[in-house]
């Protein structure tokens, strides 16, 4: 996985008021989870442009004063309206430690089936997985070139070392249909795909949160 560096300053005060006058001046302020204690710190939201709005994947290398921490991005917050960044939770991450994150899938060449006249159906843009930091692709490669109308690559079909991923084994990542079954097929689609996604997150959430459970004390989220 690709590496980021943001600098951040730890927070010397917390609750809403000092809360309120971090975001007023252009600050989101954060809490890192997963290592011996828990961490609250802010920086400006000019420093997560990079992170937030991108679909790859980072370590996130979180300069302090006096230290610096590997992390990845666990959670984020924006505001309903202007949609700006109101809060981000980050995961410390460990060598030695598995963590769980969607890492986006790439598609290389054109499907036969497609310059046949069959549409491309791509049900998975990205993958819940599972592995150590260091076993962690940026993105997960698949060659459609090959896939003929009828032809779909699932999750089984997927094999990185290292990674474990977090869906059913016969879902479907991304395949050739007619033009017909696309039309016929695209609401049932549609409401499968919300589920599976619906599923992964549970999964996901799951894992994560057992990380989170070995930080002492309670979300800085919950007093704000």
């Amino acid at each position: 996985m690709k590496t980021l560096a943001i600098n951040v300053k730890e927070r010397e005060k917390s609750g809403k008021s000092n809360t309120r006058a971090l975001r007023n001046q252009g600050n989101v302020p954060c809490v890192l989870y997963g290592g011996e204690t828990q961490v609250v710190f802010y920086a400006h939201e000019n420093e997560f442009r990079k992170l937030v709005y991108t679909p790859d994947i980072f370590v996130v290398e979180l300069n302090f004063e006096n230290k610096k921490i590997n992390a990845i991005m666990q959670d984020i917050q924006f505001h309903p309206v202007s949609e700006k960044i109101l809060h981000i939770d980050f995961l410390e991450v460990f060598d030695d430690k598995p963590v769980v994150v969607s890492i986006p899938v790439k598609l290389q060449g054109i499907p036969l089936g497609v310059r046949n006249g069959g549409n491309l159906m791509f049900r998975r843009n990205k993958i819940i997985t599972k592995g150590l930091v260091s076993k962690l692709p940026d993105a997960i490669e698949l060659n459609v070139e090959n896939l003929a109308i009828g032809m779909f690559i699932y999750i089984k079909d997927i094999n990185i070392d290292g990674c474990q991923f977090l869906a059913p084994e016969n879902s479907v990542v991304v395949g050739v249909k007619t033009a017909r079954n696309v039309i016929e097929e695209a609401s049932s689609d549609d409401e499968s795909e919300e589920s599976e996604e619906s599923n992964d997150k549970d999964e996901a959430a799951k894992d994560n949160n057992e990380t989170k459970e070995e930080s002492s004390g309670d979300s800085e989220k919950s007093s704000e």
